[in-house]
C-alpha cells in the first residue's frame, strides 16, 4: 500500500484588468472623405496615413496668443513651441465639440468661443526620425474674455510642458526673424492666418462647407 500525499490547491480569485479606452483617428482618401479608423497611438511612423486633426488659437479679449510647448514625453516633436492646442476628433465626433474637448483636456479651459479660420489646411512634416505627419487640420481660432493675461488654470503635463500669453504681433514677428522656434505645421499655418487680417479678434469665419467632407459628419 502506498500513501497519498494530500495536497491542498487554492485558486486565486479572478483579476479584474482596468483597460484604458482606445484613442481611434479617422483616417482619409485624398478627397477628404472618411475612409477607416486608426488607433492614435499608433498611427504615426515613417508611412503615416492621411487622417483628420485639428489646431487652435486661444486669445484673450486684448488680442493676447497662448503659445504652447509640447510635453517631452510627446511622439511627435516633443519639447516644441506650437499654437495652443491640436488633436484629433474621434470617429462621430464634431469638430467642434473636438476642440473644446482638447482644450478641457490639455489646458483645463473649460469655455471658449470658438471660429473656423482655415477649413481646407493640410501639411504633411517629417521629423528628423522618420517619423510622418501627415493630416487635414482645420484650424480654429478659439476666444476668451476670462484668462486675460493669466497662466492657464490647469495644464496637463503630459501634453503641455509650458504655456505664455503672447502678444500676436510680437510672436508673428519673432518667427519670422527666427527668434522663435515653433512647429513645421505652426508655421504654415501661421503664413495663412496672417493673411486673415493684423488683429485676429477681427478675423471673419470661415464657410464651414469648405471642411474636408468627413469633417461634416
Amino acid at each position: 500500500m502506498y500513501a497519498l500525499d494530500q495536497v491542498m490547491f487554492t485558486c486565486p480569485l479572478p483579476i479584474t484588468l482596468r483597460r484604458e479606452p482606445v484613442e481611434n483617428v479617422v483616417l482619409l482618401d485624398e478627397n477628404g472623405y472618411a475612409s477607416g479608423t486608426a488607433a492614435k497611438a499608433s498611427v504615426h511612423h515613417a508611412q503615416t496615413p492621411l487622417h483628420l486633426a485639428f489646431s487652435s488659437y486661444l486669445f484673450n479679449s486684448e488680442g493676447q496668443f497662448l503659445l504652447t510647448r509640447r510635453a517631452e514625453s510627446k511622439r511627435t516633436w516633443p519639447g516644441v513651441w506650437t499654437n495652443t492646442c491640436c488633436g484629433h476628433p474621434a470617429p462621430g465626433e464634431s469638430m467642434s465639440d473636438s476642440v473644446q474637448r482638447r482644450l478641457r483636456q490639455e489646458l483645463g479651459i473649460d469655455t471658449a468661443k470658438l471660429a473656423l479660420v482655415l477649413p481646407g489646411f493640410r501639411y504633411e512634416a517629417r521629423m528628423a526620425n522618420g517619423v510622418l505627419e501627415n493630416e487635414a487640420c482645420p484650424v480654429y481660432a478659439a476666444y476668451t474674455a476670462d484668462l486675460m493675461g493669466q497662466s492657464p488654470p490647469d495644464p496637463d503635463p503630459a501634453e503641455v510642458g509650458d504655456a505664455r500669453w503672447v502678444d500676436w504681433d510680437e510672436f508673428c514677428e519673432a518667427v519670422r526673424a527666427g527668434r522663435q522656434p515653433i512647429s513645421p505645421w505652426c508655421a504654415m499655418q501661421l503664413r495663412e492666418l496672417t493673411a486673415l487680417g493684423p488683429s485676429p479678434l477681427d478675423w471673419a469665419p470661415a464657410d464651414a462647407a469648405d471642411l474636408p467632407p468627413a469633417a461634416l459628419s
